[in-house]
């Protein structure tokens, strides 16, 4: 009898069952194609208890998904590791690693690296490192992975959307936009190729195209797991924001494409929230508020629940920031002393890099409370959010709190700082109207004869995109 399997990746998995190896691969598929269908991996042990690979898996998936459940899966693909292939043993060094306590994340990148070294077919240890440098604030690194491994896989599925995703983190938009394209190309439901070729499009100020292209490719997103898809409606969301569209279209992406979602019974609700804060503050920031104001208290009234805090730190800002403009303060303030809490427990080096985020946090609250005094004091002079990666936001995600720090330089009447910031900031992104509108209010504070030009340009801006 035929005691080991070939994987989707074609190395060898120590199991004679058909079956492990179909739920194996079914779970490979699900992950890289951000699927609602992740729970298949606990089939593996269904159909054979021993495979260690099938146990290694399940055990990472449960690691999020329903942790308590998920020791007895390590114990018994530790239990198996004798048996094990080489394969399943760098799988389960790396996995095990990565989902214990008080880890050092360089340690698990160099082990992620070490097992794509000798096994480098195998795209979803990629993307298992990549989700790593992403909460890490590690572009470079995730560039440097996917690297490795491209020469080896350039026919294959996936691949480019995570080649995209690390170029554009870098703000390489060029060379991220024909990866994404190619990824698109080889599949045209490659989720994170569509979603890398929006965040390029909608950095370049092509609102109008990118909207048109991700809603073209919408009907192919009822698979996806819910991050996937509110996040994709909160880009098309944002474009229309970013675009001056009429702000019904932007309710209409809330009420249809992201808070509808929690009426699926398998809804992951954190993520929607994620997904609605984001395009909230947004909107907060613009000033548009107004059209969702009791959508922005139902929202509050959700995240007042504790089971949502502490499982991202970018979902806790937001939340943070929506707890305080609804004057939830002593529920605020319970949750940023639940974050010194967390950020105590840490390694030393993890508390290092994570103090900068508490910092954020506080500076974020003290703004939903429109203290902007003490929240410019927090943030310092010449902050940047794109300093702030480690947060687990990318970089559309994060340029909401560089709005918010232009804003507060405005209302605290600091004309010149404002403008300096801009004016950066408008050389990378020129055809965004509310930059241009700001621009010429601080222009306008300052005494600037540029706050005329700076307003004729925000004002044919606002019609450009969308007219």
């Amino acid at each position: 009898m035929e005691t080991s399997k070939r994987d989707l990746w074609g190395y060898e998995v120590n199991t004679s069952s058909d079956h492990c190896i179909a739920a194996i691969n079914a779970f490979y598929h699900q992950v890289l194609s951000y699927g609602r269908g992740r729970s298949v991996i606990l089939q593996a042990r269904e159909h054979d208890p021993d495979c260690v690979l099938g146990n290694v898996l399940a055990g990472h998936f449960l690691a999020s998904a329903d942790p308590a459940r998920a020791p007895p899966y390590f114990e018994a693909a530790k239990s198996r590791l004798e048996e094990a292939t080489e394969y399943e043993k760098a799988v389960f060094e790396a996995v095990s690693y990565l989902v214990s306590d008080n880890k050092d994340d360089d340690v698990a990148v160099e082990l992620h690296a070490k097992l794509l070294d000798e096994f480098p077919k195998d795209l979803l240890s990629l993307k298992r490192a990549q989700i790593l440098c992403f909460y890490r604030g590690d572009p470079e690194s995730s560039l440097d992975l996917v690297r490795k491994v491209l020469p080896v896989n350039k026919d294959e599925n996936y691949i480019y959307g995570m080649l995209a995703f690390s170029l554009l983190e870098l703000g390489r938009m060029k060379e991220a936009e024909e990866a994404a394209r190619t990824g698109f190309e080889i599949n045209q439901q490659d989720f994170w190729s569509q979603h890398a070729l929006c965040h390029v499009l909608q950095f370049e100020c092509r609102f109008k195209e990118a909207v048109e292209f991700m809603v073209e490719c919408s009907p192919t997103w009822l698979s996806c797991l819910t991050f996937m898809y509110t996040h994709n409606w909160w880009h098309v969301g944002l474009c229309y924001l970013e675009g001056c569209a009429p702000v019904e279209t932007v309710l209409n992406v809330y009420d249809e494409h992201i808070w509808k979602e929690l009426e699926k019974p398998d809804a992951s609700a954190p993520e929607v929230y994620l997904s609605a804060l984001g395009l909230l503050l947004r909107a907060y920031v613009r000033g548009e508020i107004y059209i969702f104001r009791d959508r922005l208290q139902i929202l509050s009234d959700r995240v007042k629940d504790r089971s949502v805090w502490f499982i991202e730190w970018h979902l806790d800002l937001l939340i943070l920031w929506a707890l305080a403009v609804t004057k939830e303060n002593s529920k605020a303030e319970e949750l940023l002393e639940g974050l010194k809490s967390k950020l105590s427990k840490m390694i030393k080096k993890k508390q290092r890099l994570m103090q900068g985020a508490l910092k954020l946090a506080v500076a974020v609250y003290e703004f939903g409370k429109g203290n902007d005094e003490l929240s410019l004091e927090l943030l310092g002079s010449q902050f940047d959010a794109m300093r702030y990666k480690f947060i687990g936001a990318s970089d559309e995600q994060l340029d909401v709190f560089n709005e918010v720090y232009y804003l507060m330089l405005l209302r605290t009447r600091k004309a010149e700082e404002a403008i300096d910031v801009l004016e950066k900031r408008l050389k990378d992104r020129g055809a965004v109207p509310f930059l241009w509108r700001l621009l010429a209010q601080g222009y306008s504070m300052a005494g600037k004869p540029e706050a005329a030009k700076a307003g004729e340009t925000a004002q044919a801006l606002e019609t450009a995109h969308f007219s």
